[in-house]
């Protein structure tokens, strides 16, 4: 191969890489910043495409535009009212100054180390103020203030008087507006907190769940004892009840019976009085057979009139 031609080829090689390292393209999510040694070149490339740079000696910078997440570590921290809790919270920032940020954090992790800073403190003071109910508690949360006051009729914990100034949105809404005094000096805009989980302490978690059984248990109690009692008092209805059926039905019986007595005291006197001797002698078979058994033995006096049937019977 010919010198020149050796050359040749090395020199497309070289533009090549030269033109390679010459382009970069930003994406529609992306804002960039040109650097030649330390020192930004320009403005912040905010539009999508492809760009140029001096190859070899310039940088870029790359920055997200969207919205990006913080997630704050695990926190105990004390209410006003000296009960630890667990604290969970996220929020959502965006790069609002590209050049300041760069300047400030440099990139993405510095912003999330000084976010750390900021909000950790911001939301510790601000929980450390607040009641325990104003940090769980929405801002439109209604109750039925009657079946509340039956539920904790016998706790002397809970002031059923005191009424919460502001809920869990009025306080996220006051980490952010603190906290977002700070942020611009480092380019970012704080668009959203949320706390999102509250806890006891592990400590705390324990009695808490053994009350909550206890006051469970209670009003389990207190329901079961509302149904003996109703039960009770069915009982007794139906035993009444009973007992008025029963006694109707006696008397009904009574009447019945006296009726039929009645009847029959009818029956034998129009039967007396058609025939006494007859009736006579149907009287004394009823009182022999009732009288004399299988081994009965009578002791009779000629003259007695039970015997003189028998002896009638005998004649014939």
């Amino acid at each position: 191969m010919r010198p020149t031609t050796l050359a040749g080829i090395v020199a497309v090689l070289l533009i090549l890489l030269l033109g390679k390292s010459s382009i970069f393209v930003v994406d529609q999510a992306e804002q960039a910043f040109v650097v030649r040694f330390g020192e930004i070149q320009g403005e912040a490339i905010t539009e999508p495409g492809l760009k140029w740079k001096m190859p070899l000696i310039d940088d870029v910078r790359r920055f997200d535009k969207r919205l990006l997440a913080w997630d704050g570590d695990v926190e105990e921290i004390p209410t006003r009212g000296r009960e630890f809790i667990i604290v969970d919270t996220t929020a959502r920032w965006r790069i609002d100054n590209p050049r300041r940020f760069l300047e400030s954090v440099r990139d993405e992790a510095g912003a999330q180390r000084r976010i750390d800073d900021i909000l950790d403190s911001v939301i510790r003071d601000k929980v450390s103020g607040a009641r325990l109910e104003e940090i769980v508690r929405s801002s439109d949360w209604e109750v039925d203030e009657q079946a509340l006051r039956e539920e904790v009729a016998d706790r002397e914990d809970v002031d059923l008087e005191l009424t919460p100034d502001r809920g869990r949105q009025e306080l996220e809404r006051e980490v952010v507006e603190v906290a977002s005094t700070q942020m611009p000096d480092y380019g970012i805009e704080l668009k959203d907190v949320r706390i999102k989980r509250v806890n006891y302490i592990s400590s705390v978690r324990k009695q808490v769940e053994d009350r909550m059984i206890s006051e469970r248990q209670s009003i389990a109690e207190k329901f079961r004892s509302e149904g003996r009692g109703r039960s009770e008092e069915i009982l007794g209805e139906m035993q009444k009840e009973l007992q008025t059926i029963q006694s109707e039905a006696e008397m009904r019986a009574k009447e019945i019976r006296g009726d039929a007595d009645a009847e029959v005291t009818r029956v034998y006197g129009e039967a007396f009085g058609q025939n006494p001797e007859f009736y006579a002698f149907l009287q004394t078979l009823e009182t022999y057979r009732d009288a004399i058994g299988d081994n009965t033995t009578l002791m009779l006096r000629a003259d007695s009139d039970f015997y003189k049937y028998l002896e009638s019977a005998g004649g014939e």
